[in-house]
């Protein structure tokens, strides 16, 4: 069985003051937001509104392309939902970086 070994005091020192950066900017983020209360209600609803909207957006466009591709073009598989489901990717990704960013404020 192998043993880990301890990280040098410098390695350790570097860790800490790691750590007490990442607790005081989430310290100062969550005073800044406690103190703004009011606002924190709206900025959740609008962005949980934004989120629905990253992913309607690019899944009514991507439906809108595969029914004109059906139109055009006869084939035996439909453009419709293969584009929905394309669409529905686009908007899942677009939400998830658009989360991601704010995730990364924090």
């Amino acid at each position: 069985m192998k043993r880990s070994r301890k990280p040098s005091p410098q390695k350790r020192t570097e860790i800490w003051q790691e750590f007490q950066q990442k607790v005081q900017q989430k310290l100062t983020r969550k005073q800044h937001s406690q103190q703004e209360e009011e606002n924190s209600i709206w900025l959740g609803l609008g962005m949980f509104g934004f989120v629905g909207w990253s992913i309607a957006i690019p899944t009514v466009i991507g439906i809108f392309i595969g029914i004109w591709i059906d139109q055009k073009w006869q084939s035996s598989y439909s453009w419709t939902l293969m584009m929905l489901f394309v669409g529905v990717m686009v908007g899942c990704w677009n939400a998830w970086y658009w989360i991601e960013r704010e995730r990364q404020k924090d």
